[in-house]
């Protein structure tokens, strides 16, 4: 129990560091960090994101270095969604 509480924990600050970043035109380091560790919390193969595209705000297609490709957005209901594209 314990374990997923702490696995709790860190999906919400990771989701609170994907809400907190400024949409951003250009690709940013931070911001790959950011997506990966979302993705990992998924528990979705990625390895390292190396490039972002941005959609909208919250809403990004992320590009994995294992060539997995993953759109990650703010849904209605105001949860962080991964899914493959």
């Amino acid at each position: 129990m314990k374990e997923h509480h702490l696995l709790c924990r860190a999906a919400l600050f990771a989701a609170a560091a994907l809400l907190a970043t400024p949409m951003l035109a250009a690709d940013d380091a931070a911001q790959r960090k950011d997506l990966t560790a979302v993705i990992a919390l998924q528990g979705l193969p990625c390895g390292e994101v190396v490039s972002f595209v941005v959609k909208g705000e919250n809403d990004f297609i992320a590009s994995c270095k294992d060539g997995n490709r993953y759109r990650v957005y703010v849904n209605a209901q105001g949860r962080v969604v991964v899914a493959k594209q």
